[in-house]
C-alpha cells in the first residue's frame, strides 16, 4: 500500500483512518514542523503528504519526489504549495474548506473585543500588580455595540464574522472581489469600494486568501485612510498587511490598534516592535485552534488521501493535474 507523511501529530482519527486503510503512516516526530531539507527527504519516498500552513512545499521538492500523488493541506489557504506547480507534475493539492469557519470568526470576534476594551492589556498588567484601584479612567476602551464593522473578504469566514455583528447593532461593510447580492440582503450588508470601507468602519476585519493580489493589501495607503479611533483584525494571512507600514501606523497614532492572529514571519521575533505596542493583541495563529475543529481538519485532509490513493478524484480539490500520477508509478 501506500506511505503517507504527516508533517505533524495530528488530532482527531486522521492517522487511523489512513492506517486503517492499510497505508503505512510516518509522522514527523517533533514539537517543531520539519526543516526545508527534512521536508523535502520525507516527499522524496512518500505517496502523499498531509500538511500544514507552516510546511512551504517548494516547487523544486516537488519535482524531486516521484511518488508523490497528492499533498492534503490542512488548512483553507494553500499560499504554502503552488497548485499550478503540482497539477504540471499530475499531484493533486487538497485543502479543507467549510470546518473552520464558525471558530475562526469566533477569534476574530475574540480579537476585536480584546483589542477594543483593552482585555489583554489590563489581564497583563492585573498579573503583574499594577491592579490598585477602581479608576474612572482607567483602560478606557471603544464601544463594539452599534459601532461600524468593515469586512474585507465575504468567504465562509467573513460571512460568519458578519453573522456575530449583527448581534451587537453594528452597520456592517464589505468589500469583496464581487459583489454579493443575495448576502446584502440575508445580511443587512452594504458593499463599498476599498478605501471607503476603510473610511467609515471602526473595525476592519480582513478576510481574504494571500494571492500575489492581495499581499500588502493593507499598507501605508490603506492604514492612512483608517479612522485614528480605528482597530484592525488580521486571522487570514500576515502577509495581506504591510507589517512595517501597521508599525509606522500604530507609532504614529494613525490607528487606535489592532488584533493579529497571523504576523510575518510567523512565530513573530521577539524583538519586533509589535510586542512593544500595549493596544496590538498577538496570538499564535490560534484562528482554528478548537479540538473539535482542527480533528475535523485534519480528518477531512485524510479523506482527501485516501479518495486520491483509491484512484478517485478528491472531496476538497484546489488543483486539477491533467494526468494525475497513478498509484503504481
Amino acid at each position: 500500500m501506500a506511505r503517507v507523511f504527516l508533517t505533524r501529530t495530528m488530532p482527531g482519527r486522521a492517522a487511523l483512518m489512513l492506517a486503517e486503510a492499510g497505508h503505512t503512516v510516518l509522522t514527523w516526530p517533533g514539537e517543531l514542523p520539519p526543516l526545508a531539507v527534512e521536508l523535502a527527504a520525507a516527499l522524496t519516498t512518500a505517496d502523499a503528504a498531509l500538511t500544514t500552513v507552516v510546511d512551504f512545499v517548494a516547487p523544486a521538492m516537488l519535482s524531486r519526489s516521484p511518488r508523490l500523488k497528492v499533498i492534503a493541506n490542512m488548512a483553507v489557504g494553500y499560499d504554502n504549495v503552488d497548485p499550478a506547480t503540482a497539477a504540471g507534475l499530475g499531484i493533486w493539492l487538497t485543502n479543507t474548506p467549510g470546518v473552520l469557519a464558525e471558530t475562526t470568526a469566533d477569534m476574530a470576534w475574540a480579537l476585536l473585543m480584546s483589542a477594543a476594551r483593552n482585555v489583554a492589556l489590563s489581564d497583563r498588567e492585573t498579573r503583574a500588580g499594577a491592579w490598585r484601584t477602581w479608576s474612572p479612567t482607567g483602560y478606557l476602551g471603544v464601544d463594539v455595540f452599534g459601532a461600524t464593522l468593515g469586512i474585507v473578504g465575504l468567504g465562509e469566514i467573513g460571512q460568519a464574522v458578519a453573522r456575530r455583528a449583527r448581534g451587537f447593532n453594528m452597520p456592517i461593510l464589505y468589500h469583496s472581489r464581487t459583489r454579493k447580492p443575495e448576502l446584502e440582503e440575508s445580511l443587512g450588508l452594504v458593499y463599498r469600494d476599498l478605501p471607503a470601507l476603510l473610511a467609515e468602519s471602526d473595525f476592519v476585519s480582513l478576510h481574504t486568501p494571500l494571492t500575489p493580489e492581495t499581499r500588502h493589501l493593507i499598507g501605508s495607503a490603506q492604514l492612512a485612510a483608517m479612522k485614528s479611533s480605528a482597530i484592525l483584525v488580521n486571522t487570514a494571512r500576515g502577509g495581506i498587511v504591510d507589517q512595517e507600514a501597521l508599525i509606522a501606523a500604530l507609532r504614529s497614532g494613525a490607528i487606535a490598534g489592532a488584533g493579529l492572529d497571523v504576523t510575518t514571519p510567523e512565530p513573530l521575533p521577539l524583538e519586533s516592535p509589535l510586542y512593544a505596542f500595549p493596544n496590538v493583541v498577538i496570538t499564535p495563529h490560534i484562528a482554528s485552534a478548537s479540538l473539535a475543529t482542527r480533528s475535523r481538519m485534519a480528518e477531512m485532509a485524510a479523506a482527501n488521501i485516501l479518495a486520491v490513493l483509491a484512484g478517485k478524484a478528491p472531496i476538497n480539490p484546489v488543483n486539477r493535474p491533467q494526468l494525475p500520477r497513478a498509484l503504481d508509478t
